[in-house]
């Protein structure tokens, strides 16, 4: 399984906020310096996180983003699937696939996804941040 770019810069975003101090705000221009990413685009990822309640965005001079839930209730395999287009691996609807009537990789591939999001499902953000010294060090360069 292989996520999107688009899903790799929510979670990075959501581990970055997670280790800011309480109360501290980041920014869209700050993120996307800190993961050499366009403004844009981080735009676009951040907009969906905030559409999907993992962050909030303050307005104006002193505004910026900053998660809008509790690190240890942000489920990572719900963030991949907010996130992600497609998890079906492969879109046999569109296919002109002569051996649709008879295949089973749709099957094994579904069975795959299932695995991995059971395993995902079982991270929350706070997991994924719990060397916090060591990812601000990075950070910090």
């Amino acid at each position: 399984m292989r996520l999107t770019t688009f899903t790799d810069l929510g979670l990075r975003t959501l581990m970055y906020l997670a280790d800011l101090p309480a109360g501290q705000l980041s920014s869209v221009p700050e993120i996307s310096k800190l993961h050499n990413i366009s403004q844009n685009h981080m735009v676009k990822v951040s907009a969906k996180l905030k559409q999907h309640g993992y962050i909030t965005a303050i307005r104006g001079k002193n505004g910026g983003i900053a998660l809008s839930q509790p690190q240890d209730e942000i489920n990572i395999g719900q963030v991949i699937r907010d996130l992600e287009n497609h998890l079906d691996g492969i879109d046999c609807n569109t296919s002109n696939c002569r051996l649709l009537p008879s295949c089973e990789l749709k099957k094994a591939l579904s069975k795959s996804m299932d695995a991995f999001l059971s395993v995902m499902d079982s991270y929350h953000l706070n997991d994924l941040v719990a060397n916090k010294q060591d990812i601000i060090h990075i950070v910090e360069g």
